[in-house]
């Protein structure tokens, strides 16, 4: 057996740089359903870091449906979408996902996909082969989410697509590109609440953009969906737009609480994606027992209990915004329950990370690439599970911890 493994060595040398950088990542295990209380390395921690932003991922409700779901489809689809994998619970979930943004996006149709990632993929790669190579511009927000970013990336290579990144927060620049473009596809990307600062996007704005400059305007409501809108449709709701020219992304693993995507646009962009979006084309549909949990899921946001729980989570954000402070570390301005905390450093982060951990918190430190240098964070994350108490404790411990941290 030959001692040379060229392949081995550089992995092993680049994960010790990771190390040197302290950016190295690490797996860490639930043994407990998600909720605010977790089993991990056989501690309860309390729970700041998921994105089951309306407490759904373990409700009952949602239990008994997936089990109910198996029994009548089974546990697999046994194919992609256009071979065989299409069920009838598949094909009800897209239209109730349609229903949902019918008022924002006229002639609305949806599309399920597997995750979000997907979806965004999907999309963007899908789109911008509407135009010929070289006839196409993207414009990208600076910190759009990874995902977002990659379908841009593979989207340019596949098209020849002019790529522009624009500041979400002053869309100055963006006008000015958008004055000068004279490609015939124009697609501008940007979440919708950015998942690392718990912005909202200025959606009017760049609607009104789009419409002036003849673009289509796709916005990624991962963090969105479920919790903005009185009844949980997400910015689209929230914005009170309405346009043809909207893309919009769902995520349904976060504050729905089960799993998977959707697409909604204009019923010819969604059939465009279904005849050319490879990732659709080529993946196996997701069990459909997942998709009828679902319906079970969008019945819970819209309801009485849906509007009772998102009331619950924005009462947690106001304490927080009211009553947290920092004397050093840096609390971003955000009305959703993404609610980062900037320490600046890696050291800073990790160390906040590990003290909070052996206080029995499990809040990671987010670090690089994930977020720019030298703006790595605790992104602490509310749940309508979550109790008043809850968050005035954990303000407590924050606030001791920065004088821990300080004082090292």
């Amino acid at each position: 057996m030959s001692t040379n493994f060229k392949a081995r060595d550089m992995a092993e040398h680049q994960i010790a740089d990771l190390d040197a950088q302290l950016l190295r990542r690490k797996l860490r295990t639930s043994a407990s359903p998600c909720d605010t209380k977790a089993q991990v390395d056989q501690r309860e921690l309390k729970a700041f870091c998921s994105n089951d932003y309306l407490g759904l991922a373990n409700h009952p409700e949602l239990v008994a449906a997936l089990a109910e779901g198996a029994k009548r489809y089974g546990v697999g689809s046994g194919a992609s979408h256009l071979i065989s994998g299409h069920s009838v619970a598949h094909d009800l979930l897209e239209k109730k996902l349609a229903a949902c943004e019918s008022k924002h996006i006229p002639n609305a149709r949806a599309l399920f996909v597997s995750t979000g990632y997907l979806a965004n993929i999907n999309a963007i790669t899908g789109l911008s082969r509407l135009a010929n190579p070289g006839e196409v511009s993207i414009y990208s927000a600076k910190l759009n989410h990874a995902s977002l970013i990659d379908g841009v990336r593979l989207a340019s290579s596949q098209t020849k697509a002019k790529v522009t990144l624009f500041d979400h927060q002053n869309l100055d620049f963006l006008e000015e590109a958008l004055q000068q473009d004279k490609h015939s596809l124009k697609l501008i990307v940007v979440d919708g609440v950015f998942s690392m600062d718990g912005d909202i996007a200025p959606v009017k704005n760049l609607l009104h953009l789009a419409e002036q400059y003849d673009a289509l305007l796709l916005v990624d409501d991962a963090h969105g969906f479920g919790v903005l809108g009185e009844r949980g449709h997400g910015i689209l709701e929230q914005s009170g737009v309405h346009s043809e020219r909207i893309i919009y992304i769902g995520t349904l693993g976060k504050a729905a609480g089960v799993s998977g995507a959707f697409i909604c646009a204009a019923a010819p962009f969604i059939e465009w994606l279904i005849q050319k979006g490879r990732p659709y084309i080529y993946s196996t549909a997701t069990p459909p027992a997942i998709a009828h949990t679902l319906l079970t899921s969008l019945e819970l946001i819209e309801g009485k209990e849906g509007i009772a729980r998102r009331k619950q989570l924005n009462q947690l954000i106001q304490i927080w915004r009211d009553e947290m402070t920092f004397q050093n570390w840096e609390k971003t301005p955000s009305s959703t329950p993404i609610q980062p905390v900037i320490l600046g450093s890696n050291a800073s982060a990790l160390a906040a990370a590990k003290l909070l951990d052996e206080a029995g918190y499990w809040i990671p430190a987010i670090r690089p690439p994930t977020v720019p240098v030298g703006s790595s964070r605790l992104r602490i994350t509310f749940s309508a599970n979550h109790s008043v108490d809850d968050v005035r404790e954990l303000i407590k411990t924050l606030q001791m911890i920065e004088q821990e941290v300080k004082s090292n």
